[in-house]
């Protein structure tokens, strides 16, 4: 088996249920921050609306798709024509952990669908706004070696890793912690050579960036990534013999239907296959936790995607396909995880974990 890619970081800059949290919807207030943006960048693009199709099998499978393959070119015209909301609402949580202690880390993840359009839709100032200790990126879709300098917001460190293919897939971390140290890629080579996996090592911890394979439209990838599912998931029980995983990103699987908008007319539609959540229910199996489910296993209306077409995000289609999943022994520092749904700049959101570590 191939080695795995390291690069050496040196140091020289700075199911036992919570029982102190209160009820979900009270342990998260909320912050709102204006946007003082010029109004001739807020012109909405008229477009005709569309009666909500009471046929499930009809326009609902288009607002549904997860497809990773596309039309880039395409994808970014819509995205630019939609109209970024003037303020920024966040989500903060001063839930404790079960054992009552308050969260001294706070790590993000988000998938960007493009680093550059999402700089220039106003990503950075949600790390301005979120502070988080570490923000984890998927599909940069951009070579490590164009990623803007701004990207890296003073007081963060950054890890960029591309693929072969360009404009394609890529994930990142910025961390103002330094890693003790930072590995590209699972050593084999089959899955490495399209930018996926960024592993981090901390004192009390591997933190995982990942952004798992879609099966594509008609599921033409769906054997491939059920042998990546097979080959990673060995890869985190490895590193977790060792010490507590955090394995964050864009899973591109809705475990439950209660994770999707419209369960029953996407079974045959990737992220919703019954082989991928399979796969996925093994991990769980394995003792690894499902952070958010774990919290609030009820909560309906909680996603993390929604298709750029047919006002998907406005009418919330959507899909949960973004998690922190734990090993069991972080379970008892575990305080909330946030869905920051009112954040745009991409047709994902950000997700936000707070631990007491």
């Amino acid at each position: 088996m191939p080695k795995v890619t390291k690069l050496k970081v040196t140091q020289n800059v700075t199911s036992k249920r919570n029982l102190n949290k209160n009820k979900n919807d009270e342990s998260q207030s909320i912050i709102t921050i204006v946007d003082k943006t010029d109004d001739e960048n807020l012109n909405e693009i008229q477009t005709k609306k569309r009666k909500a199709s009471t046929s499930p099998n009809k326009k609902v499978k288009k607002v549904a798709s997860t497809s990773e393959d596309d039309n880039m070119e395409n994808t970014e015209k819509i995205r630019s024509k939609i109209k970024q909301p003037a303020a920024m609402t966040l989500k903060t949580s001063d839930r404790l952990s079960c054992k009552g202690e308050k969260s001294t880390l706070k790590i993000a993840s988000w998938n960007v669908n493009g680093i550059r359009a999402w700089i220039t839709s106003g990503g950075l100032k949600y790390i301005e706004l979120e502070q988080p200790d570490l923000i984890c990126f998927q599909e940069l879709k951009c070579d490590k070696e164009q990623i803007p300098v701004k990207a890296t917001p003073t007081g963060y460190k950054s890890f960029w890793l591309s693929g072969d293919q360009k404009g394609y897939a890529g994930v990142g971390l910025l961390t103002k912690i330094d890693p003790i140290d930072v590995k590209f890629g699972i050593g084999i080579a089959e899955h490495d050579n399209e930018g996926r996996v960024i592993t981090a090592e901390y004192d009390k911890f591997y933190l995982v960036v990942s952004y798992i394979p879609n099966s594509g439209r008609k599921l033409v990838r769906l054997s491939y990534r059920q042998t990546f599912n097979q080959a990673f998931h060995t890869y985190l029980k490895e590193l977790d013999r060792k010490k507590p995983v955090i394995w964050c990103g864009d899973l591109n699987v809705s475990h439950q239907s209660i994770d999707l908008a419209n369960p029953k007319t996407n079974t045959k539609t990737a992220g919703f296959t019954k082989e991928e959540r399979d796969d996925f229910s093994k991990i769980l199996a394995d003792g690894f936790i499902d952070s958010f489910r774990y919290l609030y296993p009820d909560k309906r209306d909680a996603y993390t995607y929604w298709a750029y077409f047919h006002s998907a995000r406005d009418r919330n289609i959507g899909w949960r396909l973004d998690y922190f999943i734990l090993s069991p022994s972080l379970q008892e520092s575990l305080c909330d995880v946030i869905i920051q749904n009112d954040v745009h700049g991409s047709d994902h959101c950000p997700i936000v974990l707070l631990l007491a570590i």
